[in-house]
């Protein structure tokens, strides 16, 4: 009798129906993601540290704090996927999350501006490493047919981490507690309750069937999936559906230098270009947008008012990509998004000096929510789901890299842009171009991911 390869783990998750077990899945990686907000704290810590005159004796001081966690954040992403492929993701997780905890109370205790960076730079790291595993990883844990859903129900609960972290702000601030001590209590609440998620995970969090099967740890993977399996059973109190596969494809171990050949070269390069948009787009039409309402006569106060009631595209721009994303092919999706956020952003650019207060309101409003229906599109879901199982962290890691690299550059061309005669103007057909070129590339080399199995997507032979 031949040696068992595999423990038919894909076909046995996708066959589930939806239970309990799938919601406390899903709630256990969204509350990770909500509370590990070293980055949504940025910018209310700079504020606080610059009036404080922590950036004061060096011009650079100020620019770094924003460059030092990209920085990191790229790095983390690079290193982070390689290894959660190597050690798993629940150990992944735990980890990742532990250098984020320690790193974020060490810049709570930091003496001066010099320790903090260095805080801050690990901060990145670790975080930038642990999106990566908490998105990717999740899709391996929900069926082909409503993973887009779950991973955009995951996306719209961590996307509220920035305004909780202003709202505790202002509440912090309410309080009369020093500047001082107002900043490093930022940094502790959201140690503390990593500390929690970190809980929750070692608790409820089971590793990755699929990852061990990969492997070739074929028992462990079976011992899980039939605790799994035994789970919801009790929890529907009925049998479950038969197993269709019966005779599975091997599962494969997939180096990192796989990403760069054949089939997975392909999504190597969409995947890249698809975060590429996400991240030049969004900080491009976010920064920028605050600038061109100055230039159109609006003052400070007004423009900070125009531009909150605007974010509030970004929650409904991911509730209605979590009710869609499913219903429409993924390559579709992509390239409808892509010229949606270019339709808007010219025509935001153009129409501007014409529409008034409540125009711009309403249009910056739009605008938030294509883009973060792209952002949840791009970062929650096509992007973690278009690898295998073997080099699933690795393959979105390495794109989310690649996502920070042009967030480095990119500003730099935008602004060059906007100082040459095209004005404003050019920053939107700059944006419009960008896109053209990314729906061009998931058109003709994006893969089809919707609807099918872990196992289907990660057939590269």
């Amino acid at each position: 009798m031949g040696k068992k390869t595999n423990a038919n783990i894909g076909a046995r998750l996708d066959r589930l129906p939806q239970s309990k077990w799938h919601i406390k899945m899903w709630l256990v990686t969204a509350f990770a993601l909500l509370v590990c907000w070293s980055n949504g704290i940025g910018g209310a810590v700079q504020n606080i540290l610059n009036e404080l005159g922590w950036f004061e004796g060096s011009a650079g001081l100020l620019a770094m704090w924003g460059t030092s966690y990209t920085i990191g954040q790229l790095f983390g992403a690079l290193i982070g996927g390689p290894i959660g492929d190597k050690i798993g993701r629940k150990k992944s997780i735990l980890l990742y999350e532990a250098i984020h905890i320690i790193a974020m109370i060490g810049g709570a205790c930091s003496p001066n501006v010099y320790v903090l960076f260095v805080f801050r730079v690990i901060q990145g790291i670790a975080l930038g490493a642990l999106l990566v595993v908490l998105f990717a990883g999740f899709t391996e844990y929900v069926p082909g047919k409503n993973r887009g859903t779950w991973s955009s129900r995951t996306s719209f609960i961590g996307n509220w981490a920035h305004p909780i972290c202003n709202g505790i702000a202002l509440l912090i601030v309410s309080t009369g507690v020093s500047m001082n001590m107002n900043w490093r209590i930022q940094f502790m609440i959201p140690s503390i309750l990593s500390i929690i998620a970190c809980i929750f995970i070692y608790v409820k969090f089971p590793e990755s069937p699929r990852w061990l099967e990969s492997q070739g740890r074929l028992d462990e993977a079976d011992k899980i999936m039939t605790s799994i399996e035994k789970e919801i059973e009790k929890s529907t109190g009925k049998p479950l559906p038969p197993v269709e596969v019966t005779n599975p494809k091997p599962v494969k171990k997939l180096p990192f230098t796989a990403l760069f050949k054949g089939k997975l070269l392909r999504r190597t390069i969409v995947g890249s270009l698809v975060l590429i948009g996400m991240n030049t787009i969004q900080y491009t039409l976010m920064n920028w947008m605050p600038s061109m309402l100055s230039g159109l006569g609006y003052d400070t106060s007004k423009s900070q008012f125009m531009t909150m009631f605007g974010l509030f595209g970004a929650p409904f721009g991911i509730f209605i990509a979590s009710l869609i994303m499913d219903k429409i092919p993924r390559r579709v999706m992509g390239v409808i998004l892509l010229a949606g956020m270019a339709g808007l952003g010219v025509a935001t650019g153009l129409l501007a000096p014409t529409l008034g207060m409540t125009g711009l309101i309403v249009m910056t409003f739009l605008l938030n929510t294509i883009i973060y229906m792209y952002v949840c599109y791009a970062s929650a879901v096509y992007v973690p789901e278009m690898w295998p199982t073997s080099a699933k962290l690795s393959g979105s890691g390495f794109s989310n890299a690649m996502g920070r690299v042009s967030n480095i550059f990119f500003p730099f061309l935008v602004t060059n842009v906007a100082a040459s005669s095209m004005g404003s103007g050019g920053v939107f057909i700059l944006i419009a171009i960008v896109a053209a070129i990314i729906a061009v590339a998931v058109i003709f080399l994006g893969v089809e991911t919707r609807g099918e199995s872990v196992e289907d997507i990660g057939d590269v032979e």
